[in-house]
């Protein structure tokens, strides 16, 4: 079963992320209490798309410890929700369920120098291709832990 394993909000981009089991989520906006929900995000631009929600899979973190010998906490990530079971990239430019709220996959969320040099060396080469999905929110309500994902077309 494809579901959400973590949901992860970063008040401020230097800060540590903390564990959530559920959050509000605006379109627009993203995660309430996150720095992108207030414009704060590194790279966070008014309008511009795929910044709602950032999505990782559990199981790229494995195989970035598996294959690189990388152990990578989720909350490292910056992304906002570890998933298991889902092919993230199989989202892009599709509508997607997670539980009641529909997102659109808007692109790939590759890892970039900022993802290493506030981990390590190789972070980016060990995620290339499944850093992530950006997600944009096309409902407003409650993301919750353990909630199905499913495409939707």
């Amino acid at each position: 079963m494809a579901a959400v394993e973590r949901i992860l909000v970063r008040a401020d981009a230097d800060g540590p992320s903390h564990d959530v089991e559920r959050v509000r989520v605006v379109p627009g906006r993203g995660l309430e209490g996150d720095r992108y929900f207030t414009g704060d995000g590194t790279f966070s631009v008014e309008g511009k798309s795929g910044q709602d929600l950032t999505l990782i899979e559990a199981e790229a973190l494995e195989a970035l410890a598996a294959e690189h010998g990388i152990e990578l906490e989720a909350g490292e990530t910056g992304r906002n929700v570890l998933t298991r079971g889902v092919d993230l990239n199989a989202l892009v430019g599709r509508r997607f369920r997670i539980g009641d709220l529909e997102c659109y996959g808007d692109r790939p969320c590759d890892p970039c120098a900022t993802l290493e040099r506030h981990t390590q060396p190789g972070v980016m080469r060990g995620l290339a291709g499944r850093g992530g999905l950006r997600a944009d929110l096309l409902t407003e309500g409650e993301l919750v832990v353990g909630a199905q994902i499913r495409q939707l077309d």
